[in-house]
């Protein structure tokens, strides 16, 4: 099945690509989609999303379709044939006055 993987900033700039189309295995979860990704774009794409025990870094949130993974499965969420996943990176606030 096809899904469509969204990047913004760093991810962007690592894998060149606002977007791309990743064929995945039915049942594939954020987390195997993920390493498939890593594997695909090398080391800075590995190092930028995973921690050292190789899980997801907390402060990237996965949204499927517009909905956080956080309020489904997490990172064992299964996707479904057409969603768009968005790698979300840290959103920075504002001046404090």
């Amino acid at each position: 099945m096809k899904v469509t993987v969204k990047y913004f900033t760093t991810l962007r700039e690592i894998t060149g690509m606002r977007e791309e189309l990743v064929e995945v295995e039915e049942g594939t979860t954020i987390l195997q989609l993920m390493q498939k990704l890593a594997e695909k774009h090398g080391i800075e794409f590995k190092k930028y999303v995973f921690d050292n025990e190789n899980t997801p870094k907390d402060f990237l949130q996965f949204l499927i379709d517009g909905q956080s993974t956080t309020t489904m499965k997490g990172n064992d969420t299964e996707l479904r044939e057409g969603v768009k996943v968005a790698i979300i990176p840290p959103v920075g606030g504002g001046q404090q006055i």
